[in-house]
């Protein structure tokens, strides 16, 4: 049935359309391209007469090898690039059809050496990308389409392993080769969930099991090395900072110390473990890890080097509802023993599992008063509350504070903008 080029006209909110046309381009291997195109779920602004209030409208060219990536082969990838590129009411993305992946066979990424092979591409398509824009889009003045770069640090990757969680879904792990400001080789093992394939789950250094000239040394490569986890440094960006609070009670933690006790923490939200970890064996604590998906802590034992044994207990279930569950008295968790209900440290790495405006955390009912207050009954006197938050919005983030500070918890968040 063909395809009726009318319907792109006006934005409808959250709408999400995707089809293949002929490659016109015979220097590309694939024979079809595939169009995609995604529109704002926020509603756009009532036009007037200036030609900022056009629906804003933009194009991007799927990196060569990245087709079959989420991040630009799903609907979820597809409103991540839209949400990230501000005021953009419509995103149309142009790729490669991606080749089904054979399971039998790790699906590996090297960045092309030429950066114009889609010129050729870009060029035969302008007239389909004006024809799929709005049609206010042309009336302010507009006679281009812009077209965005998709840029990262990722010279090679491959996978790993694909699964799927009860509760996260699918998800990926793979080993990654990130360009490196020091002019030594830098390599990385991920996590990431389809849902949100833009956000990195869980990042950790990896090394060569046996002794290589990282010269020689290529991400899938034929030689088959075999990389281990290097958990004595935190590389995840926003890791760092949440740690690094910890110095606002140094002089607590010095006192437990030389009292012969060990700092408790609580980590809700373990993901792939690398905070678990870090606390445990570089800075002596006692930790209690949440999970709510017991296929990523599969993931994390096989894959990031978590360990569930002295001085770590893992339990499995929802963050907010074991804070409350402790609070009330109740010390029993599936897949862990007896937990003392008393911290000095409660970090929350928890993802809204809301994306209809993109990437957020933590989930809005985790500032509830409830579990707030649940929390504060969980720290000891002058234990600290950590949290990781990604805001929708800066109305959110003000929300989030201010329910907080309202039951006066001594809290340090760290806002990723």
């Amino acid at each position: 049935m063909a395809l009726d080029i009318s319907i792109f006209e006006t934005i409808h909110p959250s709408r999400f359309l995707s089809f293949t046309i002929p490659n016109p381009d015979p220097s590309l291997s694939s024979p079809l391209i595939r169009i995609a195109i995604l529109d704002s779920p926020l509603h756009p602004s009532t036009p007037s007469s200036s030609s900022l209030s056009a629906p804003n409208v933009a194009a991007m060219f799927v990196p060569k090898h990245r087709e079959s990536d989420w991040l630009f082969s799903t609907e979820s990838g597809h409103l991540q690039l839209l949400l990230s590129s501000p005021n953009i009411q419509r995103l149309i993305l142009i790729g490669q059809q991606a080749i089904v992946d054979d399971p039998n066979s790790p699906s590996i990424y090297r960045r092309p050496i030429d950066s114009d092979c889609l010129n050729n591409l870009e060029m035969a398509l302008k007239p389909l990308v004006i024809a799929l824009s709005p049609k206010d889009y042309f009336k302010y003045g507009n006679l281009e389409v812009p077209i965005l770069s998709y840029e990262d640090n990722v010279i090679s990757s491959v996978v790993l392993e694909k699964c799927v969680g009860n509760f996260v879904g699918e998800m990926l792990v793979e080993d990654v080769e990130i360009e490196s400001t020091n002019q030594k080789r830098e390599f990385r093992r991920r996590l990431r969930f389809k849902r949100m394939p833009n956000l990195v789950q869980t990042e950790i250094r990896i090394v060569p099991r046996t002794v290589y000239c990282l010269d020689s040394v290529e991400i899938g490569g034929n030689d088959n090395v075999e990389f281990s986890p290097d958990l004595g440094v935190l590389v995840h960006v926003y890791l760092v900072p949440m740690v690094a609070s910890l110095a606002l009670v140094g002089s607590w933690m010095d006192e437990r110390f030389q009292l012969g006790f060990r700092p408790k923490a609580l980590c809700l939200g373990v993901g792939g473990g690398a905070l678990v970890g870090f606390l445990k064996t570089q800075l002596d604590f006692q930790v209690v890890g949440v999970e709510a998906d017991e296929e990523v802590l599969r993931v994390a034992q096989k894959y990031f080097g978590l360990e569930d044994g002295d001085f770590i207990q893992i339990c499995v279930r929802d963050g907010m509802e074991l804070m409350e569950k402790l609070a009330r008295g109740d010390s029993y968790c599936e897949g862990a023993a007896h937990i003392d209900p008393q911290f000095d440290v409660i970090m929350v790495d928890l993802d809204s599992s809301d994306l209809s405006n993109g990437v957020s955390a933590p989930p809005l009912e985790f500032v509830r008063k409830d579990v707030l207050l649940a929390a504060r009954s969980l720290l000891c006197e002058s234990g600290i509350f950590v949290i990781n938050v990604i805001p929708p919005s800066r109305l959110f983030y003000e929300r989030s504070i201010y329910g907080i500070h309202e039951e006066n918890l001594r809290c340090n968040v760290y806002w990723k903008q």
